[in-house]
């Protein structure tokens, strides 16, 4: 495909997914923290998803990060005031106030930017790492409230549930993505033989996320994904 169209695409597809949460949002329909959430967990598979639509040339992977770093700077100037959006802040930020983005927010479109660039579809650890912040960080916290459990004792304010929605919910949306990309012919190695790393990074990802670093975890446990990514890859 040509990449201008699948640039095109994305934008589209990753632009009616946040409009889409923050409509709801915005009605009502969802509480900010669920949304914020669910926003978290989804917006990555979609982006990355849409790699595929991009052929091989190489400013293929510098238009595709165009996408997230269009949405990083909406969101940065969303948080600074630039730009009124109240639906975007209601969808993104846990009490409503718009300099939240300039954290949380800001940090995964960051990570999204630099991991695209650095690794596309060269190699796995990439997409791994990323799909670690979503699947892993964004369900941490929905799995931490919807399951009492004892705290741990290194960090009070996280919870074994919550450390396990990390593990598992990196795994599991880290294999699905590997599977298609697989099946895409993309990466070239049988779909088993991923397991072992993303079960690997998963791990590595859920012990630097359970640490009590508050507001980064989008960047800690991300990075750390890739780097215990290049000892399996």
């Amino acid at each position: 495909m040509n990449n201008i169209i699948a640039l095109a695409l994305t934008f589209a597809a990753s632009l009616a997914f946040l409009r889409l949460m923050n409509f709801i949002a915005h009605r009502g329909w969802m509480d900010g923290k669920l949304s914020r959430k669910v926003i978290h967990i989804g917006t990555g598979p979609v982006f990355v998803s849409c790699w595929l639509l991009f052929n091989d040339a190489p400013s293929a992977r510098w238009l595709a990060a165009l996408v997230p770093f269009a949405i990083t700077l909406r969101f940065a100037l969303i948080g600074l005031g630039v730009i009124k959006d109240d639906a975007s802040v209601k969808a993104m930020s846990r009490t409503g106030d718009p300099k939240e983005i300039l954290r949380g927010p800001l940090y995964y479109g960051i990570m999204f930017v630099v991991l695209t660039l650095v690794y596309w579809k060269d190699s796995p650890i990439g997409i791994i790492a990323l799909m670690m912040m979503c699947g892993g960080d964004g369900v941490a916290d929905i799995v931490g409230r919807m399951f009492a459990s004892a705290k741990l004792p290194w960090s009070k304010e996280k919870s074994v549930a919550g450390t396990l929605g990390v593990f598992l919910g990196g795994w599991l949306m880290s294999a699905v993505i590997i599977y298609i990309f697989v099946a895409a012919g993309v990466f070239t190695a049988a779909f088993t033989s991923y397991l072992l790393p993303i079960t690997g990074i998963a791990f590595a990802g859920a012990l630097v996320e359970s640490l009590h670093y508050k507001d980064i975890d989008n960047i800690s446990m991300t990075l750390a994904s890739a780097l215990v990514g290049h000892w399996f890859f």
